[in-house]
């Protein structure tokens, strides 16, 4: 029987058992209750298996299990995990819950002990948090019942071999759509940008309320109103945003974006942050797009805010994966010129390790940013950061702290030689790419720049 398992309190049960035999070959006396104590045992183990594996009413399962979960996963969050235990024993049950998670967690700890009484329901919650995209298969949900003796476990398994794709980061987009909706992004990091000039298109004419910029007031129409007497009769111009701006995110794939921090790779930040941006554009007006390359031409989705445009992009993101091989940002250029005919904002995710590593792709960046806005994204070594901000203890440690030094001004002084042609740079740590990118964009909204 596969599914029959003795409990540690039976071997505990056992090992009292023996000790008590040992002892009773030099007392004698203590043989008769020692051979009853192990009929005891015997008949104690057969009860609770019979409690076990007696059959149920209505031919149900005695314990029911079930795991609930999303149809996919979100890379780089905490993705909810629900497991539905039901006792349909007349007598409360101690449980143990194996959850097979899929091997890319390398965890071992998904184990969980409940105590459920007669016809409840014990939900259990934990969270998954996928570092990499694909596709997850988790095994059964195996369910360890025993009774009250506690002699004897009997297992029950579920959900077997449920597969499951691992996404970009849906979860995030939906944080931040559903701030940007109620006007809440401040509280993720956003900033709220004070808006230079009326880099806006004009809508309508409506009465002044407290806290219009008066600046906006429409003093000819304001003129008429008073004229007939009406109250109220401040009116402004009401402005809304410049729409239909076409924002792509353009994202290297090459050897630099493979490096990994806190797990998630340079690549894989790049795309929660493109998926998170091109929502919070469409929910702008903007249309969104995407290109990817490395040493060949990638995928590219055209600008657009259609429905399901959002979709396409996401299945598309999924697909993404990096190449060992150098990036050819001329083959990048060559295809922005073939494919985006308008100006755009163009976001670029990439990473620069050194100047000179910069300065050979410069010719190209300068192209770039002569027929579109260019906003250069690359990434700081946190790692680093935190080596330099330790203490130093040893001549060794000074050392080191000094050549890590240097790389790290280095990522400045590349920052200095963009802003010097003047090309928009952005440098970051990967786990605040998305709110500042989002900054960056309100910003480059905000001045009427797209």
């Amino acid at each position: 029987m596969t599914n029959f398992f003795l409990t540690p309190r039976f071997f505990q049960a056992v090992a009292l058992l023996a000790a008590g035999f040992v002892v009773a070959f030099f007392l004698p006396w203590l043989l008769g209750p020692m051979q009853i104590a192990l009929g005891l045992i015997v008949m104690l183990v057969l009860l609770d298996a019979l409690l076990l594996y007696a059959p149920t009413k209505g031919q149900t399962a005695p314990v029911f299990g079930r795991r609930v979960m999303g149809e996919k996963l979100a890379n780089g969050s905490e993705n909810d995990i629900q497991l539905y235990i039901e006792n349909h024993y007349r007598f409360p049950i101690q449980t143990e819950t194996i959850d097979e998670i899929p091997h890319q967690f390398q965890r071992r700890d998904v184990l969980f002990r409940a105590s459920i009484k007669p016809g409840e329901t014990q939900i259990i919650n934990y969270q998954l948090r996928p570092v990499k995209r694909g596709e997850y298969e988790f095994g059964a949900v195996n369910i360890y019942a025993a009774s009250p003796l506690g002699l004897v476990r009997r297992r029950f398994r579920y959900d077997q071999n449920k597969v499951v794709p691992v996404y970009p980061s849906f979860l995030q987009m939906r944080q931040y759509e559903l701030l940007a909706i109620h006007n809440r992004l401040t509280e993720v990091g956003v900033k709220r940008i004070r808006r230079v000039g009326h880099s806006q298109e004009f809508e309508q004419i409506r009465p002044y309320v407290a806290g219009d910029d008066p600046r906006s007031i429409n003093w000819k129409a304001t003129a008429r109103r008073a004229g007939t007497g009406t109250d109220d009769a401040l009116v402004v111009n009401h402005f809304q945003d410049e729409r239909a701006q076409q924002v792509y995110c353009l994202i290297d794939k090459g050897r630099v974006m493979r490096m990994p921090f806190d797990g998630l790779s340079l690549l894989d930040y790049a795309i929660n942050a493109t998926l998170v941006v091109s929502n919070i554009a469409l929910l702008k007006h903007d249309k969104a797009g995407l290109l990817t390359f490395s040493n060949r031409p990638g995928a590219t989705l055209a600008a657009d805010r259609r429905p399901g445009h959002l979709l396409k992009l996401l299945e598309i993101l999924y697909r993404q994966k990096t190449k060992y091989l150098e990036t050819d940002f001329e083959l990048l250029y060559a295809t922005v010129r073939a494919r985006i005919k308008q100006r755009s904002l163009l976001i670029l995710f990439t990473n620069f390790e050194t100047l000179h590593g910069m300065q050979r792709q410069l010719p190209y960046l300068r192209r770039l940013a002569k027929d579109h806005l260019l906003l250069v994204i690359f990434f700081e070594n946190t790692e680093l950061r935190e080596y330099l901000d330790a203490p130093a203890t040893t001549t060794e440690d000074v050392y080191n702290q000094t050549i890590a030094e240097k790389f790290a001004q280095e990522k400045r002084q590349i920052v200095l030689e963009l802003q010097r042609y003047g090309i928009y740079s952005l440098l970051t740590a990967p786990k605040d790419l998305t709110v500042n990118t989002i900054n960056k964009y309100l910003e480059f909204k905000a001045r009427g720049m797209i």
